[in-house]
């Protein structure tokens, strides 16, 4: 990327979609939960309120700048600092993704918005949309995403079978797994049954990689996610590090480094990998960000993170 855009950050190294170019459509953390694992920190506006955030305009003029470049990418995301379905236009970004490019859409949300008809007609415009499920009744949806106090976890299910229904593309359902928290077996039970319901064509499970809002929340050990798999129809999937596609010629400046890791924390070799550049020029831009005071570093599973300061 010759130079870091507003909306538009990466393409990232994901571990479930390779390399994602990012679209944020919301100020950061602007989001209807304030999940105690989200990676970003806590959420400081906590809102189910859907309104133009940010000009779909200069978004897609972002956009078709990044491929009118000759840039690729994986995926087109919509993600970024909180979460898409907020922003009333994020179906045209799907539509105009879709219609301009070749590379496949997808929204990843927490799902808490897909009760309202119109928030699923618009997701259904994406190849394919990620949702979350954590929790199993509301005190444990209240405990471990903290939503927006009008949100009621009946209706965010009710949301999502609905939504099953009248989508034809690809819906995957992430379950985020946490040491002690929802890892019981009765526990993981009950999110299967609410899981299986709604007929997902991947289950995923998750656990802490990266720092998490609430320090007490630590990852599950692979062989204990191992027997829950079979609880889940289709069986769970388990997120694993993913070997990420040789990068496009995206040469990584201290800006467009600091674009990223303000959304995502990275490991420098996360970054090396996204910008196509030698991880000891990172290491360089790192350090320079790091004595601004741009940046700050956290170690999580001996492996540390660079994390910008831009909602600290």
């Amino acid at each position: 990327m010759k130079s870091p855009y507003r909306y538009l950050f990466g393409p990232v190294p994901s571990r479930r979609f390779g390399r994602s170019l990012g679209i944020d459509l919301t100020p950061y953390k602007t989001c209807s939960q304030n999940c105690i694992f989200c990676q970003l920190g806590h959420t400081t506006h906590l809102t189910v309120e859907r309104r133009a955030y940010v000009p779909i305009e200069d978004v897609l003029s972002e956009l078709m700048d990044f491929f009118t470049a000759g840039d690729t990418a994986d995926y087109i995301t919509l993600s970024g600092s909180g979460e898409p379905t907020l922003h009333p236009d994020f179906g045209r970004v799907l539509e105009t993704i879709r219609g301009e490019t070749q590379t496949p859409a997808l929204l990843l949300t927490n799902g808490s918005l897909l009760q309202r008809p119109e928030v699923r007609a618009a997701a259904a415009g994406a190849t394919v949309v990620k949702a979350s499920l954590s929790a199993w009744d509301q005190e444990s949806f209240k405990r471990i995403n903290r939503p927006h106090p009008s949100l009621d976890f009946d209706g965010v299910i009710a949301g999502c079978n609905a939504f099953r229904k009248q989508f034809s593309g690809e819906l995957r359902l992430e379950v985020f797994l946490m040491k002690g928290i929802n890892t019981a077996p009765e526990q993981v039970e009950k999110i299967a049954a609410l899981a299986n319901k709604i007929h997902a064509d991947h289950i995923q499970f998750n656990t802490v990689d990266r720092p998490p809002a609430v320090s007490s929340v630590k990852p599950v050990p692979m062989e204990e996610m191992v027997p829950l798999k079979g609880l889940f129809a289709p069986p769970a999937e388990i997120v694993s590090e993913q070997s990420i596609h040789p990068p496009s010629v995206n040469h990584g400046t201290s800006e467009a480094i600091l674009a990223m890791i303000n959304r995502r924390p990275c490991t420098a070799k996360q970054i090396a990998g996204s910008f196509a550049t030698n991880i000891n020029e990172v290491v360089k831009h790192l350090a320079q960000l790091y004595r601004a005071g741009k940046i700050r570093v956290e170690t999580t599973n001996n492996r540390a993170f660079y994390i910008g300061k831009s909602g600290s």
